[in-house]
């Protein structure tokens, strides 16, 4: 999946960030000198019946998974492996997007990045960021806002 292509072809607003290239979120915020909230955990997980959510939450944060799961109505949600999130979302962990994944799937959005008008994300390898405005992707994901944070 060509990401900006993607980006393009639903008209929004984006912008790319040249980074050294990080996994981790905090590396990646201290790498772009970015305020680490305002920087998502993009996170590739599945339900307990088998359906694929990205839950997004602020980089200086933690997910909680059951407050995730009450917002579908399933049981447990688990966070999917590093080589098995590359295959589902098409892109590497370190530069998952907020949107425009390979597999469609739930995004649910935790509440507090609503806070900023634009957030930064991963931006399709772990080389570069990507920050949208947050509206965007709350329309273009069909995300669900809710509080998913600890």
């Amino acid at each position: 999946m060509d990401l900006e292509i993607f980006l393009k072809e639903n008209n929004l607003w984006y912008r790319f960030i040249e980074k050294s290239e990080t996994i981790h979120t905090a590396d990646a915020a201290k790498a772009a000198g970015i305020e680490l909230n305002r920087l998502t955990k993009n996170l590739v997980s599945k339900t307990d019946s088998g359906e694929y959510v990205l839950l997004i939450v602020p980089g200086d944060k933690k997910v909680d998974l059951d407050k995730a799961a009450k917002v579908l109505g399933v049981r447990k949600i688990r966070l999917v492996p590093f080589d098995k999130a590359e295959e589902v979302s098409g892109y590497p962990p370190g530069g998952t997007p907020s949107i425009g994944h390979k597999t469609p799937m739930k995004i649910i959005m935790d509440r507090s990045l609503l806070s900023h008008r634009t957030v930064f994300c991963g931006g399709g390898s772990r080389t570069k960021l990507l920050e949208l405005r947050t509206e965007d992707i709350v329309r273009i994901g069909k995300a669900i806002v809710s509080d998913i944070s600890a």
